[in-house]
């Protein structure tokens, strides 16, 4: 039988939990838990071209901003976002939120989040954003640019 659960991934603050790879699903889809502490913001606002992904409330209240508009998930309630549109996401409140991301097709698997998570444990100081740009590229993510021209 396939694998349905994996133990969790640790990027920073945030938590990552995949019950879906593109192997089970034959490349159909991949889906993954994400567990945002109070307060804990998602730092590095990104698009994909190769898939879109629809994000579905479990726990607490997580703000995203998607295209420049804050949009509130709520437990029951979904954010879907298409492919090319900018989002970052984060938790505004006291309470603890989580939330089930669906990735349609699935292109973005484990190792993305395992090769983030290595990063952000080995930064000494702030993160090197060079290097989390370079892995999110290599995994179908565009880093947001600011007006300057550099991710941001």
């Amino acid at each position: 039988m396939p694998r349905t659960s994996w133990p969790p991934i640790r990027l920073g603050a945030l938590s990552v939990r995949f019950v879906l790879d593109g192997e089970t699903s034959s490349g159909a889809a991949t889906a993954f838990e994400c567990e945002v502490p109070a307060h804990a913001v998602m730092g590095a606002a990104h698009s994909h071209d190769g898939f879109e992904e629809t994000n579905y409330g479990l726990a607490g209240v997580t703000t995203f901003t998607v295209d420049g508009e804050l949009r509130e998930l709520h437990p029951g309630e979904v954010v879907f976002i298409a492919r090319g549109v900018v989002h970052a996401f984060e938790n505004r409140s006291d309470e603890d939120a989580k939330f089930l991301a669906v990735v349609t097709p699935g292109r973005l698997g484990p190792d993305y989040f395992k090769e983030i998570g290595a990063l952000l444990s080995a930064a000494e100081g702030p993160p090197d954003l060079a290097a989390i740009g370079e892995v999110m590229r290599r995994h179908g993510l565009t880093p947001a640019m600011d007006s300057a021209g550099a991710a941001s």
